[in-house]
C-alpha cells in the first residue's frame, strides 16, 4: 500500500508517523513533528529517496549517504571523515537524517575533541554537520557550543605604529615587508595570500589588482591593490639565495645555509607565473618574523590580539575613520555580513571619544575662557 501519514496518539505519541510500502519498500517510522504541512512534506522526501535508491529501509536517509551526496555536490569534506569514522556510542553515520537532535551533536563534539576548544568543536563538528543536514532538506536549528565565537579582538593600528611595523618587516626581510604591507592595504587574512592557489599570475600590477580564486568565505574575489601596495611589488629586489654547506669554501655561521630559495637571483616579477605568490607558509617562523618585527618597532599588543589579523583590524579602522560605514565595508566583499564588522565601530567610537575629551576643559584653558 502507499505511504500514508498517521495521525498522533493522545497518551502514546505526539508526533505523526508515516507508514506503508513504496516501490517495494517498507516503511514504518515516526515523522518526528506533530505539524501535518511539515510531516507530508517529510513523506514526500522519503518517496524521492526510495525513488533515488538513497532511502534506508529501516530508518530513512541515514547521515552517511546525506554526507556522501553533500561531498558529492563540492561540500567542504575536511572535517566530516572523523564524524563518519567514528563508530562509539554517540555514532551518527547510520542515523537518520530527521532524527539527528541537538544531543546528538554536542555527544559526538564531546565524543571526538573533548579537550578542544568550544571554537574547535565548532568548526570540526557542528558546522560540517550542519552543512550536511541542510543539504538534505532538515530545516531545524542547533545551538551552537557556548563560547564558540571566542573573544573577539577589535585591536588595531594607529598611523605611526603601522608604519614604524611596516619599516621594521622591510628591514627584517623585503618579502616579508611586502607581506605585510598587502596584508594591511587589503585587510585580507593571512590564509588567503599564502594559499598554494594564490600564484603569480593572479598579480595584475597594470590593472592594480590580485585575484584570489579560493578565500576562507568560500567565494573568489578580485582584490584592489592602492597604489603604494604597486609600486612596493615593483620595486622588490630578487629574492637572496642561500649558500649550501657543501660547495661553500668557507664555514657558515649556524643557520646561514639552507636550500636555495625558488627563483633566487631572478627579478621578482618574472618569476614563474606558477610560482606561488609569496615564499612563506604560516607557522611559528612567520610568527616570530612578525614578533621580532613588532618588537623593533616598539609595539605591545597581548598575546590573542598580535596575531596578523592585527592588520585586518587596522585596514577596517582606517576605512571607517575615512567615513564608511559597517554597510560600505562589507560591499568591499572582505565581509559576507555587514553585522561581522559592526564591532569595528567601537574603534571609531573610540578615536572620536577620544578627540572630543581633547577638547574637555583643564585648569589652562578655563583660566584663557575667564579673560
Amino acid at each position: 500500500m502507499p505511504l500514508t501519514l498517521v495521525p498522533p496518539k493522545p497518551g502514546r505519541t505526539p508526533n505523526y508517523h508515516i507508514r506503508g510500502t513504496y516501490l517495494r519498500v517498507a516503511v514504518n517510522r515516526s515523522a518526528g513533528t506533530p505539524d501535518r504541512r511539515l510531516a507530508t512534506k517529510i513523506k514526500k522526501r522519503i518517496e524521492q529517496e526510495i525513488e533515488s535508491g538513497i532511502h534506508a529501509p529501516s530508518g530513512g536517509l541515514t547521515f552517511l549517504a546525506a554526507a556522501v551526496a553533500y561531498m558529492k555536490a563540492g561540500g567542504d569534506r575536511t572535517f566530516l571523515g572523523p564524524i563518519i569514522e567514528y563508530d562509539g556510542a554517540y555514532t551518527i553515520r547510520d542515523k537518520a537524517v530527521e532524527t539527528i537532535v541537538q544531543q546528538d551533536l554536542d555527544h559526538i563534539a564531546d565524543a571526538l575533541y573533548r579537550n578542544n576548544t568550544a571554537q574547535s568543536r565548532n568548526r570540526q563538528v557542528y558546522t560540517p554537520i550542519i552543512a550536511v543536514l541542510h543539504r538534505a532538506g532538515i530545516e531545524r536549528r542547533f545551538k551552537r557550543p557556548k563560547g564558540w565565537q571566542g573573544k573577539k579582538s577589535k585591536s588595531f593600528l594607529e598611523y605611526d605604529q603601522a608604519f614604524d611595523l611596516l619599516d621594521a618587516a622591510d628591514a627584517i626581510d623585503r618579502e616579508f615587508g611586502l607581506l605585510c604591507y598587502t596584508l594591511l592595504y587589503t585587510g585580507r587574512r593571512i590564509g588567503d595570500l599564502l594559499n598554494p592557489n594564490t600564484k603569480l599570475r593572479n598579480l595584475n600590477l597594470q590593472r592594480g589588482t590580485l585575484y584570489l580564486g579560493k578565500t576562507k568565505n568560500g567565494d573568489p574575489v578580485t582584490v584592489p591593490l592602492p597604489p603604494i601596495v604597486v609600486e612596493k611589488f615593483k620595486a622588490m629586489p630578487p629574492r637572496p639565495s642561500r649558500p649550501s654547506k657543501i660547495t661553500a669554501k668557507v664555514p657558515l655561521r649556524n643557520g646561514a645555509a639552507g636550500m636555495s630559495q625558488r627563483g633566487a637571483g631572478g627579478p621578482f616579477l618574472e618569476r614563474e607565473p606558477d610560482q606561488r605568490l609569496f615564499r612563506f607558509h604560516q607557522g611559528g617562523y612567520l610568527r616570530g618574523l612578525l614578533a621580532e618585527a613588532m618588537k623593533n618597532a616598539g609595539l605591545s599588543f597581548p598575546k590573542r590580539e598580535r596575531g596578523f589579523h592585527l592588520f585586518c583590524h587596522t585596514f577596517a579602522t582606517w576605512l571607517m575613520r575615512s567615513g564608511m560605514d559597517n554597510y560600505a565595508l562589507a560591499r568591499t566583499g572582505r565581509w559576507k555580513d555587514p553585522r561581522s564588522v559592526e564591532g569595528y565601530l567601537h574603534n571609531l567610537a573610540s578615536s572620536e571619544a577620544r578627540r572630543a575629551a581633547d577638547l574637555l576643559p583643564t585648569p589652562t584653558r578655563a583660566k584663557v575662557a575667564q579673560q
